[in-house]
């Protein structure tokens, strides 16, 4: 059986294990869309790191091609 927590509408305590358990969907559903958010920024980042890490190599090759046919 479950006990509503005084003054917290959506909580309520499990009789047997004691846990505090959250009925509150709306909220429960905002938090896995900030976690997917968070994982999506994540990815990004990571995908835009590889870029400019790829932009700095091909630089690098560009900058070492010039100062060889200079020094030509």
């Amino acid at each position: 059986m479950m006990i509503p927590v005084k003054d917290y509408p959506h909580l309520y305590r499990d009789e047997v294990s004691g846990a505090i358990i959250n009925y509150d969907d709306r909220a429960y559903n905002e938090y896995v869309n900030s976690l997917n958010q968070r994982e999506h920024q994540r990815i990004e980042i990571e995908s835009l790191k590889n870029e400019v890490s790829e932009i700095k190599s091909l630089l690098k090759e560009l900058i070492n091609e010039t100062r060889r046919n200079w020094s030509i």
